[in-house]
């Protein structure tokens, strides 16, 4: 096999000889060149064990005949950046990644690529530099953490934080213990927020191996999984199978539809249509409603629901719900195994991969139909809607499945902050009443970067009082993990003067998810007519919005030129 870089190493020898100088063979540099790229790093516990898969990965590639050479960028954690201004930077490392990897892939010219990652920013990253370059290529999924005591998740964080800031209502040694126990191992956090979401994701796209999110992290099937998919790639190289071949409209609409299904963070809403970019063409937000109109909502898995992660592996993960509802998915779409979705699903079957795992979940004394509940048995349809207004003429989100029914319909009085840090302080504090609709604003792309709200929706779940009773409105965004009356992506946002950058202390706020509606009905406490908001949105708009401008690096530049949040806020 003849690789890509032949003609570029006859321009140069120092090239062959700088290869051979970082311990390559001589009989290497003739072979096919495989680039496997992750986000090893200590920087939290998604990322810290990668390099154990990329390991196996690099030697499924020897296996079939190429050469494996390992690079990083590594990636953040959304839950070590909570309650600073770190925050604002973590979706922005999205496209400081997916960069980094084209400087890596642009300039050598690889013969196909390995990527690997866990988690929120990382994942997305990967898939848009797979799609941007259009080099035969794999994802392997990094696979869940293992679940904490009393089948609890990392966010206990979320009401411990609360009673620590309220004092008196925690002992340290609570603290300590939850410390302790919060991650117990590595991998990504074992509910179905955005990390979880987008291994899924990229399963359902066709650019991982059939089953191999949301894999066990500790257990020995993910390093099976990174072995197969170094044989993989060579598969693809051989038959120069590129992802702009697996990533289609209809293996979007596909994920789409398992994201619709298994409950899936509101995030994905912000990344599918970024890769799409990356392919040349545009993703509509209206695809999710559209989606989330018809298709049963399958997974129990928390925070829509009530398991973990780990279970919904062992109860088949995607692939099952792939089966369930193959007659809505396209199965003739083309998958990194060189086989259509259709005839995955078929070897799976012939493999007794959907009953073999089983005997794990009566572990825990649950079956199948715990986890993953038959479509009779469904009683929703979706799990996140778009809903437009005068308040978000563009659009906003929100994950109604994770939302009580009572709250998934509301009228009430704007409590409106320009900043998460400021809210979050008022919820501590016991500002904030039943009933109120709280109002985060400048939070969005060009605001400051679109940081998650979890530390405020946190706060306010945990809150007996507030629970159920209050919601949440942002052009930011929210953790996948996010419970409750949700509502974010925002559309204008307040930075490019949406019309949430102009509501005011006591307007009254009206939304609807089944109408799919979201508007101000009222200034100042008293009901009005549209006209009239519209009259005064407009004269309140003659004051201009509020926008710090110093910035700097990285930061500046995203902040200055990234897209809606509708569009997927990656670069214009």
């Amino acid at each position: 096999m003849k690789q890509k870089s032949q003609k570029e190493r006859l321009l140069w020898p120092q090239f062959d000889a700088l290869e051979l100088g970082s311990g390559w063979d001589i009989t290497d540099i003739e072979k096919p060149q495989i680039l496997i790229e992750d986000v090893h790093g200590d920087s939290h516990p998604g990322s810290v064990h990668l390099n154990q898969l990329a390991t196996q990965a690099a030697f499924g590639v020897y296996e079939k005949g190429g050469v494996p050479a390992h690079y990083h960028v590594t990636d953040v954690c959304d839950g070590c950046a909570q309650g600073h201004n770190g925050m604002n930077y973590v979706l922005a490392s999205r496209e400081a990644i997916t960069d980094m990897i084209e400087v890596h892939a642009s300039a050598i010219p690889w013969d196909g690529i390995i990527f690997s990652s866990s988690c929120d920013k990382s994942i997305p990253a990967h898939l848009k530099a797979a799609a941007r370059l259009n080099v035969p290529s794999i994802f392997i999924p990094g696979g869940s953490m293992r679940p904490g005591p009393d089948m609890t998740t990392s966010l206990v964080a979320g009401e411990i934080s609360l009673k620590q800031k309220r004092k008196d209502e925690i002992t340290e040694q609570e603290i300590i213990d939850y410390k302790l126990t919060g991650c117990p191992s590595y991998g990504a956090c074992t509910f179905l927020g955005t990390a979880s979401t987008m291994q899924c994701m990229a399963e359902a796209l066709g650019m991982a191996l059939p089953g191999s999110a949301l894999a066990p992290a500790t257990m020995q099937d993910i390093q099976r999984y990174a072995r197969a998919a170094g044989r993989a790639v060579m598969g693809l190289y051989e038959r120069n199978l590129t992802p702009e071949q697996i990533m289609t409209k209809e293996a979007f609409y596909n994920a789409i539809v398992i994201h619709s299904a298994i409950g899936g963070s509101t995030n994905a809403m912000i990344h599918l249509p970024s890769i799409a970019r990356e392919l040349g063409y545009e993703l509509p937000i209206e695809l999710f409603d559209e989606v989330n109109h018809k298709i049963p909502h399958l997974a129990n898995i928390n925070p829509s629901g009530k398991h973990l992660t780990e279970s919904f592996w062992f109860a088949g993960g995607v692939p099952m719900i792939q089966l369930m509802l193959k007659d809505m998915l396209h199965l003739d779409v083309m998958t990194v195994t060189g086989k259509s979705l259709g005839e995955n699903l078929e070897a799976l079957q012939k493999d007794n991969w959907f009953e073999r795992n089983l005997g794990y979940l009566r572990n825990y004394k649950l079956s199948r139909e715990d986890v993953i509940l038959p479509v009779e048995k469904v009683k929703e349809t979706g799990s996140v809607a778009v809903l437009k207004g005068n308040l978000a003429p563009e659009g906003c989100v929100i994950k109604y499945s994770a939302c009580v029914e009572e709250q998934r319909k509301a009228t009430g009085p704007a409590r409106v902050f320009d900043s998460e840090e400021d809210a979050y302080r008022a919820v501590i504090e016991k500002k904030i009443r039943p009933g109120d609709i709280m109002i985060i604003r400048y939070e969005g792309p060009r605001g400051c970067g679109m940081p998650e709200m979890l530390m405020t929706t946190e706060a306010i779940t945990c809150d007996a009082t507030l629970n159920g009773t209050v919601a949440l409105i942002t052009d930011g965004r929210f953790s996948g993990a996010t419970r409750g009356a949700a509502i974010g992506h925002v559309s204008p946002e307040a930075a490019c003067g949406g019309p949430i950058a102009y509501i005011e202390e006591g307007d009254i706020i009206s939304y609807d998810v089944e109408a799919r509606t979201i508007d101000i009905t009222g200034l100042g406490g008293r009901a009005c007519s549209s006209e009239e908001v519209a009259a005064a949105l407009a004269e309140r708009a003659k004051k201009g919005v509020h926008v710090s401008h110093k910035r700097k690096g990285f930061y500046k530049r995203y902040t200055e030129h990234a897209l809606s949040a509708m569009k997927g806020a990656g670069f214009e």
